[in-house]
């Protein structure tokens, strides 16, 4: 497994000034967020600091990167390109950088697009990268409050948020977000009625 500071140098090579910072504060809110709901915290921290690190690649490279290395790839995924860094950077860490730890790799997959039956790292840093410090978009205050309280409860609204944007646009939905969204949403109904 590579050394935080074999993935600082990495990031700092591959990514503007501004998107450099944003690892390292997710890689804060994700360290925090599993230390407060018990997920692996130097996991949490790795995870968060490289879940970007192909963001400022061109998008054309990173559709050609996911076709060339998953050739069955989902067509609502190859529409959506607001989730290829994610899935080019978990295929792009493992097959270039030699990451091996599924977990981080898993994690840094499904920080946009989130899935079914989402890990405990996973909602981690999906969440943390909502609510980083450098977050400014309205409501953020609320987010880092709600996420303070419920992992799923910060997923279902980032998720709500997420479709919402999408259907106002007529895009696709990729399944896996919407399977997230309903997992968050059964597990926010199973907390109230256990309540």
């Amino acid at each position: 497994m590579n050394s935080d500071e074999f993935y600082l140098r990495q990031l700092k090579s591959r990514l503007s000034e501004k998107r450099y910072l944003h690892s390292l504060n997710v890689a804060q809110e994700a360290m925090q967020l599993a230390k407060r709901f018990g997920a692996d915290e130097k996991k949490a921290y790795t995870s968060g600091l490289i879940h970007d690190i192909l963001k400022d690649e061109p998008q054309e490279w990173l559709l050609a990167y996911i076709k060339e290395n998953l050739p069955d790839a989902d067509p609502v995924l190859l529409s959506q390109s607001a989730l290829w860094h994610s899935v080019a950077g978990a295929l792009w860490l493992e097959k270039e950088l030699g990451t091996d730890d599924p977990d981080i790799l898993s994690a840094v997959r499904y920080h946009t697009s989130g899935r079914a039956n989402m890990t405990l790292l996973e909602k981690v840093v999906f969440v943390a990268d909502f609510i980083s410090a450098d977050r400014t978009y309205p409501g953020v205050e609320q987010m880092r409050q709600l996420a303070r309280q419920s992992l799923d409860g910060a997923i279902e609204e980032g998720l709500n948020f997420t479709i919402g944007q999408l259907c106002r646009r007529r895009q696709p939905i990729y399944s896996d977000t919407v399977n997230a969204y309903n997992d968050a949403v059964f597990a926010r109904r199973q907390t109230e009625e256990t309540e």
